[in-house]
């Protein structure tokens, strides 16, 4: 019996000996993998990769645009803000439904685009075109489209039917000069986000020009 439960303990002993060998040897296995993920340098490598991206995103900003998206976005923000200023006159002074619908959707599609314009010219480093250029033709400016002091005037003073058809008749003349801007900023800028807002004029006020056409009878 003496024997049989030495046999037993030793038996026990050796067991619990290599147990606690494993354990050491998972436990040290750990500490080594730890130590290699801390100290190993994957994620200094990670961080030092990141850091180069930094100088090139700057540098690919800096190179998104070209005098093209420039020109056409200081010379579209004067040309939206006549148009907006027009459709103000709209609202109070229009005698059809049909014109102050219209200019109600032009202010509405106009006025959000007059601020993307200004952030891009602000984060390329330009001045943004001073409020009173709005004033357009009696400011100097020669941009197609754009009403003489002498036309806002009179525009001013009409009302009822006279104010609907000088309206129609200026703002064809002035989508057509926007059409026009926007053209030429298809064709010759390089920053995407202009040359997209550039289609979306073209549709969207060609669109209008033939249904301001229609409004007086010259379709």
């Amino acid at each position: 019996m003496t024997v049989k439960r030495s046999l037993i303990r030793r038996t026990t002993a050796l067991a619990a000996a290599a147990t606690a060998a494993l354990v050491l040897a998972a436990c040290g296995g750990k500490a080594d993998s730890g130590s290699t993920s801390h100290g190993g340098g994957h994620d200094g490598a990670a961080s030092a990769s990141a850091k180069p991206s930094a100088p090139a995103s700057a540098g690919q900003a800096q190179a998104a645009n070209n005098s093209a998206d420039t020109a056409f976005a200081k010379g579209m923000i004067p040309h939206h803000r006549q148009a907006v200023e027009m459709a103000d006159l709209a609202a109070t002074r229009a005698g059809s439904a049909e014109v102050k619908e219209l200019a109600a959707e032009i202010k509405k599609a106009q006025d959000p685009e007059i601020k993307t314009l200004s952030g891009w010219l602000t984060a390329w480093g330009e001045q943004v075109p001073a409020a009173d250029a709005a004033q357009g033709g009696h400011g100097g400016h020669s941009m197609s489209g754009m009403m003489t002091g002498e036309e806002m005037d009179q525009l001013t003073k009409a009302s009822g039917k006279a104010f609907d058809t000088a309206f129609l008749d200026l703002m064809v003349k002035h989508h057509e000069g926007a059409v026009a801007m926007a053209k030429t900023e298809r064709s010759d800028g390089k920053y995407q986000p202009a040359k997209d807002m550039a289609a979306a004029i073209i549709s969207s006020q060609s669109d209008e020009i033939t249904r301001m056409n229609k409004l007086l009878g010259k379709n």
